[in-house]
């Protein structure tokens, strides 16, 4: 009886835990720079790509950068794009060197997610500063492009 008890709530945390995840169908990427958002222009989808290429031909890293317009039956966007990034697989396989910058700018939520082995290095504090120095005063002025690309830029050089 024990056995069953036990098995029935693990069973409940699963599917309290995964529901989410399972329930949601999240975007496909459409780039480096997936504008679900439509906040870029294609020349500002361009200018953000051609960082992240030139970046992952010199270090095998990959980075994506994602606005989404909803965060579907979530009611947590950090919990949304964390679960974002884990199923779109930023990274190369059995390095974890990948990088998510996830933005609902009608939500006026951010959120940089690292692989395991980017996360020793551009540790939380480290994307916490880029976050408050960097972009998040040029999306206060509205300016999400500039925020995007300056921080983009400020992670990279702390990657290398």
């Amino acid at each position: 009886m024990k056995k069953i008890l036990f098995s029935l709530i693990l069973t409940c945390i699963h599917l309290v835990c995964f529901s989410q995840i399972e329930d949601t169908v999240f975007p496909n990427p459409i780039g480096y720079t997936s504008d679900f958002e439509k906040i870029f222009a294609a020349k500002q989808i361009n200018e953000l790509d051609s960082l992240i290429i030139d970046f992952e031909k010199n270090t095998s890293n990959e980075i994506a950068i994602i606005t989404v317009d909803n965060i579907g039956n979530y009611s947590d966007f950090n919990k949304y794009a964390l679960d974002l990034s884990n199923k779109w697989g930023v990274g190369k396989a059995g390095k974890d060197n990948g990088l998510t910058i996830v933005f609902c700018n009608k939500m006026r939520q951010i959120r940089i997610n690292t692989g395991t082995q980017t996360g020793h290095i551009l540790t939380d504090e480290i994307c916490n500063r880029i976050l408050q120095e960097i972009i998040l005063p040029s999306f206060r002025k509205g300016d999400y492009f500039e925020g995007i690309k300056n921080g983009l830029k400020e992670l990279i050089v702390n990657w290398k």
